[in-house]
């Protein structure tokens, strides 16, 4: 127990701030039935919405590799709260400006945040527990998503859309100011003096470059968040509009989906540090999240109980991954770089996660049903998980 000791306050630290941040990113969208009509934009910009907050998390984390060094880890996660909060307190405009420019900031806040909790926690980690607590951090993400659905629309109802947006604003504010007395002791490998300019931008693509192994890595995170953002996007429309589902049906099938990646998330870590095989297990998730999207295509007449048992193996496997495969680019990194590494592993997820709605929207529009498209986003990944199923077994030590 004593090896944990160091450890639970940093996860609980950067477990709050991924909830929050990932409650901001989605609250628009669970706003949108509200607000749109007063914001001026139809429903389907939010997936334009959605497509900026990933742009500028892409290009705001390249710099985090510097950002650390220079504010410490913590600090970037303060910042990163404050952007969000920022970014959602501009949805209370209700102008379309405002809406992209919080849109902006929010993305700003989001790109940041996983390298610099990657930094802190492998430094403060035992090394034999790295997939489990990367994998408990990352729940934060699906939590940050139930938080939204469960507590959003009760504050749309007492207050109205612009109070539901500014409570969460507050939130984020809130907690990176509870954060502050976590400064003096997170971040005491900060050198203060480093340079943040155009040249670092450029440091996560020179650690990935130098990492020919974890290329394959990184190209199954492509393809695995398209179709992690491909489920929770299309599910409910495929469910009510081919498959004959009601609404309240398919929300209990997506709220499925969610609650089992979280389980998905905590029981890939603990096995790929049981097993020692990291690249395995996210290859067998990989399959099993290609298997069941596949599956999906014919089960529109399932019995209510199979088909969410196959929703919950597909939610389980397709958002389950991440914390694995953060923990392995960790591992992976050179020293005083997880940072950059991660900046540089997650450009690319984050290029799966505005690729794979827009591609599975095309196939629609040219004629293909939902069951055909969600096969086809399917096979790519099913395919990278084959590949990471051969990952050789480790040398003994």
């Amino acid at each position: 127990m004593s090896e944990w000791r160091g450890v639970l306050m940093p996860v609980a630290a950067m477990l709050a701030a991924q909830a929050l941040l990932s409650m901001a990113t989605v609250t628009l969208p669970v706003l949108a039935p509200a607000a749109a009509a007063e914001i001026g934009a139809p429903l389907a910009w939010i997936g334009l919405f959605v497509a900026i907050i990933y742009a500028s998390s892409m290009a705001c984390g390249l710099a985090s590799g510097a950002l650390v060094r220079r504010w410490g880890a913590l600090r970037l996660a303060q910042l990163c709260l404050l952007s969000a909060g920022a970014g959602v307190a501009l949805l209370s405009t209700g102008q379309v400006a405002g809406v992209a420019a919080g849109a902006v900031l929010m993305g700003m806040g989001y790109g940041p945040l996983n390298p610099a909790s990657s930094h802190l926690l492998n430094r403060v980690s035992p090394p034999r527990h790295l997939s489990k607590i990367f994998s408990l951090k990352q729940t934060g993400v699906p939590l940050g998503g139930v938080l939204a659905g469960a507590l959003l629309p009760p504050l749309v109802l007492w207050g109205g859309w612009r109070v539901a947006a500014l409570c969460v604003a507050g939130a984020c504010v809130l907690l990176a100011a509870a954060l502050q007395p976590l400064r003096a002791g997170f971040d005491v490998d900060r050198t203060p003096g480093t340079r943040v300019g155009l040249g670092s931008l450029a440091e996560p693509a020179r650690v990935a470059l130098a990492d020919r192994a974890g290329r394959p890595l990184a190209l199954s995170s492509f393809f695995f968040a398209a179709l992690q953002l491909c489920l929770g996007t299309y599910l409910v429309a495929y469910l009510t509009a081919q498959q004959g589902y009601d609404l309240v049906q398919a929300g209990l099938t997506l709220a499925v989906t969610q609650g089992a990646g979280i389980a998905g998330r905590l029981l890939s870590g603990a096995l790929a540090d049981r097993s020692g095989r990291p690249r395995v297990v996210m290859g067998a998730m990989g399959c099993t999240m290609g298997a069941c999207a596949i599956a999906s295509a014919f089960a529109g007449h399932w019995p209510t109980p199979l088909l969410l048992l196959l929703y919950a193996v597909f939610g389980a496997s397709a958002i389950g991954w991440n914390g694995v495969y953060l923990a392995e680019v960790a591992r992976r990194a050179p020293v005083g770089a997880v940072s950059a590494a991660t900046a540089a592993a997650l450009f690319v997820t984050f290029a799966g996660v505005l690729a794979g709605p827009p591609a599975f929207s095309f196939m629609l529009q040219s004629g293909l049903s939902y069951g055909a498209a969600f096969v086809a986003v399917a096979a790519p990944a099913l395919l990278c998980g084959l590949v990471l199923l051969r990952s050789p077994r480790p040398a003994a030590g």
